[in-house]
């Protein structure tokens, strides 16, 4: 299996820290979208959409989209449960974190890690939604210690791959302990270092 992204970005490390996690064989190529590596000829063919991750499997089949991706490599694993309603609830995250959470957290760090822009050029919108979706993560892990189920899952590692970086959007997580402690739960379950 080959795994086509950039390890700067969350959605691309969901894939890493799944495949890692179950200790899946791959090879990594790395893609720098800024230089426009994902929208060249070879890239489409692979992924018509011209995003990272991208995913090509040992017979050749492509696939893309991180949560789709991640679900696909823990079908039948420790990481998605068998019961259907238990996979619903890891699904409910899944959801809820590429529209109530990505687009905000990773937003706010994309604005101001990769294109080095101010705090300032952030909307405030994008701040006040970021904040709104830590504050829901951190009600729900200050009763349970982790999101989908009693233990870990493939729900954790979409919400952990770009909550460990939120402050570098300019979120605030020290009035959060409960995020910050399944931070570091998170950590130790995926071997992230």
């Amino acid at each position: 299996m080959k795994i086509f992204g950039d390890k700067g970005s969350g959605n691309c490390l969901k894939v890493k820290y799944t495949a890692d996690a179950l200790g899946l064989a791959y090879q990594w190529v790395d893609v720098d979208i800024l230089k426009g590596e994902s929208r060249t000829p070879e890239f489409l063919a692979m992924n018509p959409n011209g995003q990272v991750p991208t995913v090509v499997l040992a017979d050749g089949q492509a696939l893309s989209q991180s949560n789709a991706i991640i679900r696909f490599l823990a079908h039948k694993t420790r990481l998605l449960p068998d019961d259907p309603f238990q996979q619903a609830k890891v699904d409910e995250w899944l959801f809820w974190e590429q529209n109530s959470h990505e687009a905000y957290i990773a937003g706010a760090r994309f604005q101001r890690v990769y294109l080095g822009r101010p705090a300032s050029a952030v909307p405030e919108a994008t701040m006040v939604r970021g904040n709104e979706a830590l504050d829901s993560m951190e009600r729900h892990l200050a009763l349970s210690p982790w999101l989908a189920n009693a233990q870990s899952s493939i729900a954790d590692i979409a919400l952990f791959a770009y909550t460990q970086f939120a402050h570098e959007g300019g979120f605030d997580l020290s009035p959060r302990p409960a995020i910050r402690g399944w931070i570091t739960r998170c950590a130790a379950e995926f071997g992230v270092h």
